[in-house]
């Protein structure tokens, strides 16, 4: 008679793969919060120095798709979907932001026809 049952071998065999894919997984996972930080770092620096309105909004989206990277990697690191589920969230907010942007720069750009923040500025003196 054999000494391993099928299913001590099989459970076996799949620990393994999972030793295995964690260890992969890993690097993966730091690759991707890398990646998430350069994004969002790659946006701030964009907002702060760029004057267009249009590019400030574009690096406000660049952050936001940098946040939401970030939490599916923290949702895949620790194997739960609210990370995920957050994200939906993220994409609503980022949406609603680049609808009401676009509507917001079309009446700007009609009033003066530029887009320059600097024009805008005294808007927060009224």
């Amino acid at each position: 008679m054999n000494a391993f049952p099928a299913h001590a071998l099989a459970s076996t065999a799949l620990e393994g793969i999972g030793q295995a894919f964690a260890a992969a997984s890993g690097a993966q996972l730091s690759l991707s919060l890398a990646i998430s930080a350069l994004l969002f770092v790659i946006g701030l620096v964009g907002f702060m120095v760029r004057r267009n309105m249009i590019i400030m909004f574009l690096c406000t989206e660049l952050m936001f798709q940098g946040a939401a990277l970030a939490m599916i990697t923290f949702a895949r690191m620790h194997m739960d979907v609210s990370g995920q589920v957050f994200v939906i969230f993220i994409l609503t907010v980022a949406a609603a932001e680049a609808a009401l942007a676009l509507g917001l720069v079309v009446l700007l750009h009609r009033r003066r026809e530029t887009l320059s923040a600097e024009v805008w500025s005294d808007l927060g003196e009224a």
